[in-house]
C-alpha cells in the first residue's frame, strides 16, 4: 500500500520538483535537460516492457523451462512484469478477470508447476507442486 501511494503521489511530486528546481537554477535549459532525462527514462522502461512482452509472445502460455528454478528465484514484492521476464512466458490465469488476488500458473515439461498469487500486481505467495514420483 505504501509503495502504491509513493508511485501515485511521490513520483509526480518529485518530477515536478525536479522541473521547478531546474527551471529556477538554469532556466529553460535546465527544464529541457531534466525533461530530456525524464523522456529517456520513460523510453528505457517502455523498451524493456516491449522486449519482455515480445519474448513472452514467442512461447506457449503458462510454460517455463524449469518450475524448480522459478520457485528458487521468486521473491515477495516482485511485480508481474518481472515474473514474466523471468519465465519468458505469460502465466496461465487461474483467477477470474479483475479479481483480487490474481493467480497464475507456470508448468515445465516434467509436470512440475508453480502457482503465483499476486495482490495489487505484486507477488505475495507462490507454491511449487511436483508430480508424484514413479517407482
Amino acid at each position: 500500500m505504501t509503495q502504491r501511494l509513493l508511485f501515485k503521489w511521490g513520483l509526480p511530486i518529485l518530477i515536478i520538483g525536479l522541473l521547478v528546481f531546474a527551471g529556477r537554477q538554469y532556466g529553460w535549459a535546465g527544464v529541457a535537460a531534466v525533461g530530456g532525462g525524464l523522456v529517456m527514462w520513460l523510453l528505457l522502461h517502455w523498451t524493456r516492457m516491449m522486449t519482455v512482452m515480445k519474448r513472452a509472445a514467442d512461447r506457449p502460455m503458462g510454460w517455463v523451462a524449469s518450475a524448480v528454478m522459478l520457485n528458487a528465484k521468486l521473491k515477495p514484492g516482485v511485480n508481474l512484469m518481472h515474473v514474466i521476464a523471468m519465465t519468458r512466458s505469460l502465466g496461465e490465469r487461474l483467477s477470474a478477470e479483475g479479481e483480487e488476488p490474481e493467480r497464475y500458473r507456470w508448468t515445465d515439461n516434467g509436470g512440475s508447476t508453480v502457482t503465483v498469487t499476486l495482490q495489487g500486481g505484486r507477488v505475495t505467495t507462490w507454491e511449487l507442486q511436483r508430480p508424484p514420483a514413479e517407482g
